[in-house]
């Protein structure tokens, strides 16, 4: 076998996607779409009749789920739209330490200890000292 008869494989992902197609249609308010590249939230959907193409059109609003931004989309709802996969997790608070790391446990008793208090903003900030103060 020579040098050049085998194929080498750059990728180390498991190849599941990020998003999920979903009829335009079939989303709801306070599901989950991706708008501009953006996971988000929908906070309003209003469907406008079939036109003189043939096509009702589906206006979404919805809310980053990361920023809070507000983003605008308009599709026929016939159309599919990206979906994200979303999955949530929700950890109890045990410390906190000087240096702003959390020490969180999982419902399955698990600990977890890379996390800092959030920072970087003002309001971020705000939100981590009123947490220190709270778990006091």
């Amino acid at each position: 076998m020579s040098e050049h008869d085998h194929e080498t494989f750059e990728s180390t992902e498991s190849g599941a996607s990020l998003t999920y197609p979903q009829q335009a249609g079939t989303i709801r308010k306070n599901g989950f779409i991706v708008i501009k590249g953006r996971p988000c939230k929908v906070v309003d959907v209003s469907t406008s009749k079939t036109g003189k193409h043939g096509h009702a059109k589906c206006n979404f609003v919805g809310v980053d789920i990361f920023t809070g931004k507000k983003y605008e989309d308009m599709t026929p709802s016939s159309h599919n739209m990206d979906v994200p996969n979303i999955s949530r997790v929700e950890y109890t608070l045990v410390d906190v330490n000087e240096e702003g790391f959390v020490t969180l446990m999982m419902e399955n008793g698990d600990t977890r200890e890379d996390l800092t208090l959030p920072k970087g903003t003002d309001e971020a900030e705000k939100l981590a000292e009123q947490i220190k103060t709270q778990f006091a």
